[in-house]
């Protein structure tokens, strides 16, 4: 399935080149990436790794992309955040740009509005200075919480080289649905991540927690997630976003964990 990938935060750290073989080996063609391992498990035993410190691995992953047919839909990492100038990321983008990256996503932990849009469009100019796209994430609680904000901070940077990543979880929490989906502008939709969750929260989890650690196979919650998917541009990268850390820590593979949402994601796709 040539829009499949998995995303970062399925794999718990894992390392750039196993990563990659895992992906292959689940017939997904798409990976993506921070310059750090990002929401590590110490109980999988992954040694730390910096994309940013080590040249030779920048290269390994270069090398075993190439083999097996995978690439980087998505650069991870850049946040959006009180006291940080996004213009400190331009040495990742750098990076991010040797790796053939072609888009970032950010999220917002700025509560200034303001602030974040006029951080947004600084980055989104950083990132077109290297040939790559921004993608920016609603996250329900944050400065950009909603398609509707989404698009006022897309509509504030005013460029071309900037949409929307939708993921089901935030946008389906957010309160909007496919009708919402489907009155987006093609073009301002740059990215999908897919996984399933029940309808409203549990209150088991913090939401940040629950979205870290806690989604669920496509189909084993509540979204519309046919009707989500058929209401958004069908040529996207579709990044299965499913962190099942109690599967993990109960010792069940990465492969074993992945490969029921691969399956599904392909059903979903090729109904469509």
């Amino acid at each position: 399935m040539d829009r499949l990938g998995i995303e970062m935060l399925c794999v718990f750290g894992m390392p750039p080149v196993e990563y990659v073989h895992l992906v292959a080996d689940l017939g997904c063609r798409y990976i993506t990436t921070g310059m750090v391992g990002f929401a590590p498990l110490q109980t999988l035993g992954y040694q730390p790794f910096s994309l940013r410190d080590d040249p030779q691995l920048r290269r390994n992953l270069l090398a075993a992309m190439d083999d097996r047919g995978v690439s980087i839909s998505l650069g991870e990492g850049l946040l959006i955040a009180p006291g940080v100038d996004v213009r400190s990321y331009a040495g990742d983008l750098d990076i991010m740009a040797e790796l053939g990256i072609p888009r970032i996503n950010t999220v917002s932990l700025e509560p200034d509005q303001p602030r974040t849009f006029d951080e947004l469009g600084v980055l989104t100019d950083l990132a077109a200075e290297r040939g790559i796209l921004t993608s920016v994430e609603p996250v329900p609680g944050l400065a950009i919480a909603d398609l509707p904000s989404a698009l006022a901070a897309v509509e504030h940077v005013g460029r071309d080289e900037i949409s929307l990543l939708i993921d089901t979880m935030h946008v389906a929490r957010s309160g909007a649905g496919p009708d919402d989906l489907r009155a987006l502008p093609a073009e301002r939709i740059g990215h999908i991540q897919l996984c399933d969750v029940p309808l409203r929260s549990t209150r088991e989890y913090h939401y940040a927690e629950e979205a870290m650690y806690h989604r669920m196979v496509p189909g084993e919650g509540e979204l519309p997630l046919a009707e989500m998917l058929a209401a958004l541009p069908p040529d996207r990268v579709v990044g299965l976003e499913v962190p099942l850390r109690s599967r993990a820590e109960a010792g069940v593979s990465a492969y074993d964990r992945l490969l029921p949402c691969v399956t599904s994601a392909k059903a979903l796709l090729a109904a469509l």
